[in-house]
């Protein structure tokens, strides 16, 4: 039996892998890597696919300087900028959502935070959104405090998305505006007051193989459950502009490596999914890919939500 099949095994088993087996497999034979992610999708991931959307609900004029990102204040970029979305808005984007059998709708802001009026604004669309529809609510607004989190959990939010971006060893080289432990400690705050954590990263920044795999194991550290991963897409006017695009072997072997160190977490399609195949998008599924956002993203195109559940289906997983 070969070390890969070793390793397959005793995770299945209810073990782990270890960091420098993670960095040796991924050297290896790519078939037999996907193979056995695959099998390790199937025997400890849900089956049955997870999807959720989100909607942009305050636009660009962000005081940070995270290097991927088109809603920086500090980069010259042609995106829309509005303020807080209304209530009525927001729940006319939660209800169609909702109608399309989407389990999860989340608010996003730019900014590393929002204001404490902006809070008691948001709270109030949450508790309006919770009256008016049933589906789950999510947020994505920055570096909460504690105080913050657990007025948002009381409106109803059951969920907080708050991704570490990169490894730790990388962060410092995207973004000096403020720090990962900075979200991390938000991402503990949030659990405290009773919330959920969806937290990932972005791939296709410049970083390693192995700092991917130091993100995997970070977010295995901090027993994060919902892991969005990310392909970067480029844009216009931003540091990372001219960032050669990722093959997709190298996508693939991301997702797999994961799968082997998270392999009961659902692993998220999110931005960028739409530069890749059909055949690829499908491959990734079947390798652990279990969730996704859908719909239109926040500054750029997201994927056609029928055509999602078709592929899902054929895929073999189930829909809530």
């Amino acid at each position: 039996m070969s070390n890969i099949d070793q390793i397959t095994k005793r995770i299945i088993a209810g073990g782990e892998i270890t960091c420098d087996e993670a960095k040796e497999i991924v050297k290896g034979d790519k078939i037999t890597l996907y193979n056995c992610a695959a099998t390790i999708t199937k025997q400890c991931a849900s089956n049955v696919f997870d999807l959720c959307s989100i909607m942009n609900a305050k636009s660009g004029k962000c005081s940070e300087d995270c290097k991927w990102c088109a809603q920086s204040a500090h980069y010259k970029t042609d995106i829309e900028t509005y303020p807080l979305k209304d209530n009525k808005e927001s729940l006319f984007h939660a209800a169609y959502n909702e109608k399309q059998s989407i389990n999860r709708f989340s608010l996003v802001t730019s900014g590393k935070k929002l204001s404490k009026k902006d809070i008691k604004s948001i709270c109030e669309t949450y508790t309006y959104l919770k009256s008016n529809s049933t589906i789950k609510l999510c947020a994505s607004l920055g570096l909460l405090d504690k105080e913050d989190l657990q007025n948002l959990y009381n409106a109803g939010v059951g969920r907080y998305h708050c991704n570490l971006e990169t490894s730790p060893s990388n962060f410092e080289n995207l973004c000096t505006t403020h720090s990962q432990e900075d979200k991390i400690n938000t991402i503990k705050w949030a659990r405290e007051v009773g919330m959920e954590i969806c937290s990932g990263g972005i791939i296709g920044m410049g970083e390693t193989m192995e700092q991917r795999i130091e993100l995997a194991f970070k977010l295995k550290e901090l027993n994060i459950l919902s892991i969005p991963i990310n392909v970067l897409s480029p844009i216009k006017g931003t540091p990372l502009e001219n960032m050669s695009s990722l093959n997709q072997d190298e996508i693939l072997t991301t997702v797999a490596i994961f799968r082997f160190i998270n392999p009961k977490a659902f692993l998220r399609f999110a931005g960028g999914r739409s530069n890749m195949d059909s055949k690829t998008q499908m491959k990734a599924m079947m390798i652990g890919v279990n969730s996704a956002i859908v719909g239109d993203l926040l500054t750029t195109i997201g994927s056609k939500v029928e055509e999602d559940k078709k592929m899902i289906d054929k895929c073999g997983y189930k829909l809530i």
